[in-house]
């Protein structure tokens, strides 16, 4: 293989890296409900009505599952009544934007890793941006990962004992 060759396809993945890319879009929203772990409800700057955004690059555990509620409280402690900027990115397959979200500095989705209050995730590709975060909140035993023999993965427990139902 010639370099000539291997330079061409070097800078074809860099331009396609490049092309893919997106700058970040960031909307004043104010947190008006907390669900859980990795959902909320804001209220976009000059809209009326709130939209349920779910926090890009996590997973936290069902409200139903063990530290589920702990989970939410976490979130509901750095969010609920808070103006946040939000980078709306997608749509998941129940509806929900995926965005990040931070409370000035403050990226939540990597704050509720980092505590050991959600796992890193990211639908269909594995771990995330959060996954080194994840693996010290694991290593130091914090949130959720304090007691690791109850420390299951959202999609486990779905898969063990199916969603939550509210009342």
């Amino acid at each position: 293989m010639s370099w000539r060759w291997a330079w061409g396809v070097a800078m074809a993945l860099v331009c396609c890296s490049l092309a893919n890319a997106r700058e970040a879009q960031w909307q004043s929203a104010w947190v008006s409900w907390v669900l859980d772990g990795d959902t909320v409800q804001v209220l976009l700057a000059g809209q009326h009505d709130a939209i349920k955004l779910r926090l890009e690059g996590i997973d936290a555990p069902e409200v139903c599952q063990p530290g589920g509620a702990a989970s939410r409280d976490a979130l509901i402690a750095l969010a609920l009544r808070q103006s946040v900027q939000v980078d709306l990115l997608a749509e998941d397959v129940y509806g929900r934007q995926v965005a990040r979200i931070r409370r000035g500095n403050l990226d939540l989705g990597a704050e509720m890793v980092r505590t050991g209050m959600a796992w890193a995730y990211r639908y269909r590709v594995g771990s995330g941006p959060y996954a080194k975060l994840q693996k010290l909140a694991q290593q130091e035993n914090r949130g959720l990962f304090a007691a690791s023999d109850t420390a299951m993965a959202p999609p486990v427990f779905r898969k063990f004992h199916g969603p939550c139902h509210g009342p």
